[in-house]
């Protein structure tokens, strides 16, 4: 079996869809005042959205950053094992 892409339990991110229970910090930002003014007339919680889609981001450039970190045991072990196979590919019946 060779690895294509990785990342370790222990590099994700609380789901977006789940409620940290991390204390919230305030941020000051700059926001396109269009933007905003539509953004409030659709009751869209700034906060929630921004929250959810940072972490999305983090996750990403997470997952990219161990990848990179990664990539010569990756492409180490995928060679072995294209030269050696699998240790159980004697074993298997499919």
């Amino acid at each position: 079996m060779r690895i294509g892409v990785a990342c370790p339990k222990c590099l994700l991110m609380k789901s977006a869809n789940r409620k940290s229970s991390a204390s919230k910090k305030p941020a000051n930002l700059s926001i396109d005042g269009e933007l905003l003014r539509a953004a409030k007339k659709l009751d869209i919680n700034l906060s929630q959205t921004l929250e959810e889609r940072l972490a999305e981001l983090v996750k990403t450039a997470q997952r990219r950053q161990w990848l990179e970190e990664n990539r010569p045991a990756i492409d180490a072990y995928n060679r072995r094992v294209e030269q050696r196979g699998v240790f159980s590919q004697g074993l298997r019946r499919f």
